[in-house]
């Protein structure tokens, strides 16, 4: 049942978003040039995948992590800098209304994602996960859920894992319903987004 509602509801939020896709693309395009997609490398429960984002940063971004000693010491901490420089103008706006992650609605409609999940990470991520490191391969990462709408990056990466595992343990359909009846309102708000 989870797998047709993500089926039906990522092709029909793909056609009624198809114009929203092709304006941010474009101006993507006209900010900072191509690729207008970038994908982050993520594992899931068939193994490693790329989700697609539109691409918020600079195109030199993992140099500028490289180089810079004391930023990528403050990204290793939480797979995330509150105040990126790597960051474009534009790029920021997307992040703050949850744009930039938009094209993951293929990633659903391909199986590899689901509209309601836990967060998707990266496999250095997954040793944050400790003894839970099985069980959240178990589940598709989501594009919304239970960390996106209650937390987002306003919380520890700790009490993330700890969202993490309390969707998939208490899973039910009418969690997932809930769950995308608040997303819009929290995009909207743009609290905790960055």
């Amino acid at each position: 049942m989870k797998r047709a509602v993500d089926i039906v509801g990522s092709f029909l939020l793909i056609i009624l978003l198809a114009p929203v896709l092709a304006v941010v693309a474009a101006l993507v395009f006209l900010a900072d040039g191509r690729p207008i997609i970038f994908r982050r490398r993520c594992v899931g429960t068939g193994g490693e995948f790329d989700a697609l984002k539109f691409r918020t940063m600079r195109r030199d971004a993992d140099r500028m992590l490289q180089r810079d000693e004391s930023l990528r010491q403050s990204y290793q901490q939480n797979f995330k800098l509150r105040s990126d420089p790597r960051v474009t103008r534009f790029g920021a706006v997307l992040r703050k209304f949850s744009l930039d992650e938009l094209p993951q609605l293929l990633n659903v409609l391909r199986g590899q994602m689901s509209l309601v999940g836990p967060r998707m990470i990266t496999a250095p991520e997954l040793q944050k996960y400790g003894e839970y490191q099985e069980l959240l391969l178990t589940v598709r990462p989501g594009i919304t859920g239970h960390w996106q709408v209650h937390g987002r990056q306003e919380v520890s990466y700790e009490e993330r894992v700890r969202m993490d595992v309390e969707y998939i343990r208490n899973w039910s359909l009418g969690t997932d319903f809930k769950l995308l009846c608040l997303t819009p309102a929290r995009v909207i708000r743009g609290r905790g987004a960055y």
